[in-house]
């Protein structure tokens, strides 16, 4: 991006006012994430409000590294405004957006846009490969899409380039009508038209009416024959149906031959027909149309380092995303490169090392399929990149820390999706705490807690002090409260400023003489009501004694007061968690009256955030509900699963009539059968209970029950009558069984199987 403006010319396009220390120079650049500060002498911040963050929190930490510029809709204090020049508007994102319509006003090229409820990204990376050859191309990064993306995208336009490719994605009512005047697209392609992000919108008509607003200015739009379109509507848009039976002769050359994917194919080789002619289109391009990874996996790599498998293709605005990822995960650890260079791809060399030693890279290696494989770094974040041809896999299978077949995969994307759902249905002002014990409900504490982190959580919630001193080790500076604080962790609660839940007067008392000792006053700590779960917590009769203490002791005081409900998720009868709430309230009530200073309370989990919104307060305890599990109805339809559990096949063997399987024989089958051997067992997490048929997997979409006894670390299933071979994939959790369904068979809940799953099966983070 450069976009080459004088600051009166940049204020003007983003209709602001100039604020504070006004320096004249050209604005280039412009970042909404310090994490990826690198040239701050011409970048300007603009510091967006979203969900979860507030870009104004980071005003002091981007003038720390440089930045001299920022978009603001609220001025900073006195001390930062004489640092640096403001530029004052009434909403950030509409400025970056009005930026972004200022800038594409500089360009007559075409820009197709593509919008739909799925595909886009395919289509749009594939009529770039048809075109790469003949045509100079923009094309938005990865999935940048959003209100915030697709301006992002459009302020790389540039004027060494032929056409654009944007992609436009919408979620709620009224975006696309913001979107359409800034991309002005003279090209529409309309993907697809299903069920995301339904029910945002009142019907399916008013829904698809959003999507097509994006083509009504536009001079021509292609859409696949699965979209029905009225007559009316086809009008509106200039629109014609693509058919597959209009491309017999190319179609058959597509390497990926499923209804999907021939219909993204029609869609990208009908685009490059209209822009460059059907007879220019190459064959071969068709052929080796790429298989898009659209998602990079995170995953935990020997000697403490993380690595990011991005190993599809070495596209060099693909390597510029991923480093920018790095980037942002990063932190303070060392950032490690590890490029994958075939002969094909040689020439791009030295372009390579110049975009990889932008980012200021610790290590960066380009290697060849002849090199050793660098492995002496520890602790750091590694990105691995490459093509195909480059067999980059075997750097994978070297850095994975366990070599496992069976795995955990954390969809993060869908996690950041459940958050939103949470988000929107709170109440304005109350504050998110995110429990992370139990290693997160076993999806890791480190890899979780700092994606969570990165979506603005306001508070972290762990059961042991040990838990917290993990998460500041691994560079968490939100407060985190300790549940379950004892008088062993003390130490470290003070040490590393954790707030410890107190719930005894025996626990306060030691608590206090370990603050006395270490000289410390007016630590925060969080007391605990028991309002009838008679687990942990003070009653309403030991109120008075509590802040006869609280009052004399100066060492510490009240951040929050909570409680936990015993029966949030019962829908049927409230009477109980009603009765829970009016102690609490009496008990807020007292303390409030006797301490002078303020007190915020929190009594709700995942399942109460919906149930009981009155009753919100000051902030929640969102858990499991993260993950895609509520009990409430219309909370789970608007939640996507996060957890998958899947394994490979082992070994397939026939059995014979009268054949027993497994330890002491107790399946014998009764006609001739096909078993497979699935490498996981009770010590993983699948339980013995589940035995003999009690529980099962899924393979190729189709049930397959145990046979025999689960064993430590294998199960042994049905697999009659089905194609399977070794090395096909397996799901104990995900599409077919839901986490809930295999609870339901273990006869037990959720949290038990998260938590349950062995830290031996490997753990693997996918994010757009």
């Amino acid at each position: 991006m450069k976009l080459n403006l004088e600051l009166n010319e940049f204020a003007a396009a983003v209709h602001g006012t100039v604020h504070g220390l006004t320096i004249h120079g050209t604005i280039d650049v412009v970042l909404i994430d310090t994490r990826k500060i690198i040239d701050s002498a011409t970048s300007v911040f603009f510091a967006l409000k979203g969900e979860f963050r507030d870009g104004h929190q980071f005003i002091e930490s981007a003038i720390e590294k440089g930045i001299k510029y920022f978009v603001v809709s609220e001025l900073p204090e006195a001390q930062l405004l004489g640092r640096a020049t403001f530029i004052e508007v009434a909403d950030t994102t509409q400025a970056l957006q009005d930026l972004a319509a200022f800038h594409r006003q500089k360009f007559t090229y075409p820009v197709i846009a593509i919008t739909g409820s799925a595909g886009k990204t395919t289509v749009k990376e594939w009529l770039y490969h048809l075109l790469a050859d003949s045509k100079k191309i923009i094309r938005s990064p990865k999935s940048y899409n959003s209100q915030i993306g697709v301006p992002l995208s459009l302020l790389e336009l540039h004027e060494n380039a032929d056409l654009a490719l944007i992609e436009v994605g919408i979620s709620r009512p009224g975006e696309m009508r913001k979107l359409e005047p800034i991309v002005k697209p003279s090209f529409g392609i309309f993907t697809s038209f299903g069920r995301a992000h339904e029910e945002n919108f009142i019907s399916n008509s008013l829904h698809l009416e959003e999507k097509l607003t994006l083509f009504k200015n536009c001079g021509y739009t292609i859409f696949p024959e699965s979209i029905a379109l009225s007559k009316v509507q086809i009008l509106s848009i200039h629109g014609e149906k693509t058919m597959q039976s209009g491309y017999k002769k190319m179609l058959p050359h597509c390497p990926f031959q499923d209804k999907i994917s021939l219909q993204n194919a029609t869609l990208a080789i009908a685009a490059a027909a209209h822009i460059i002619g059907e007879k220019n289109i190459q064959v071969s391009r068709i052929e080796s149309l790429p298989r898009l990874a659209l998602r990079m996996e995170l995953f935990e790599g020997i000697h403490g380092n993380t690595i990011i498998n991005d190993t599809y293709n070495l596209d060099l605005d693909a390597l510029k995303h991923s480093l920018e990822y790095q980037l942002t995960i990063a932190e303070n650890r060392p950032r490690v490169v590890i490029i994958g260079l075939d002969e094909d791809n040689f020439f791009k060399k030295s372009e390579i090392e110049k975009i990889v030693q932008s980012y200021h890279t610790d290590k960066y290696f380009l290697v060849s399929e002849k090199d050793e494989i660098p492995v002496n770094f520890k602790n750091s974040i590694v990105l691995l990149k490459g093509t195909r041809n480059m067999n980059m896999q075997r750097y994978v299978k070297v850095f994975r820390l366990k070599s496992h077949k069976t795995l955990v995969e954390f969809d993060l994307t869908n996690l950041k999706e459940n958050l939103s759902v949470f988000k929107n249905s709170l109440n304005p002002g109350v504050k998110l705490l995110a429990m992370v014990k139990a290693q997160s409900y076993g999806s890791g504490v480190e890899k979780m807690a700092s994606f969570l982190s990165n979506q603005g959580i306001d508070y972290f919630g762990v059961a042991y002090a040990d838990e917290g001193v993990e998460l500041r080790n691994e560079g968490i500076t939100a407060p985190i409260l300790v549940m379950n604080a004892e008088e062993e962790g003390f130490e470290n609660c003070i040490q590393h400023h954790l707030e410890p839940a107190i719930f005894s007067f025996r626990q306060l008392e030691n608590f206090i003489k370990e603050l006395i000792i270490s000289g410390v006053s007016n630590f925060p700590v969080h007391i605990k009501i028991d309002t009838g779960m008679k687990r942990l917590g003070y009653e309403l009769d030991q109120l008075q004694q509590l802040a006869d203490i609280l009052k004399s002791q100066p060492e510490i005081r009240i951040k929050s007061l909570y409680t936990h409900l015993a029966e949030s998720d019962n829908l049927r009868d409230s009477r109980f968690t009603n009765l829970q709430i009016s102690r609490f309230n009496q008990a807020y009530e007292f303390l409030s009256k006797s301490l002078n200073y303020p007190i915020f309370r929190h009594v709700l989990n995942s399942e109460g955030i919906s149930n009981y919104q009155e009753v919100q307060y000051e902030m929640v305890r969102l858990g499991i509900g993260m993950y895609g599990i509520s009990s409430n109805p219309q909370i789970k339809r608007k939640l996507k699963p996060v957890l998958s559990w899947v394994s490979v096949i082992s070994q397939v063997k026939t059995i014979q009539k009268g054949e027993s399987v497994g330890y002491n024989r107790t399946f014998v089958a009764k006609e001739p059968g096909k078993i497979a051997v699935i490498p996981v067992g009770y010590a993983d997490g699948f339980r013995r209970s589940l035995s003999n048929g009690k529980g099962g997997v899924f393979i190729k979409g189709q049930f397959c029950p145990t046979l025999g006894r689960v064993c430590m670390d294998m199960i042994m299933v049905d697999v009659t009558g089905l194609a399977v071979q070794e090395g096909d994939r397996v799901e104990i959790i995900g599409e077919h069984q839901p986490i809930e369904k295999l609870a339901q068979l273990m006869e037990t809940i959720p949290y038990e199987v998260m938590t349950g799953i062995s830290k031996r099966v490997h753990r693997v983070y996918l994010e757009d």
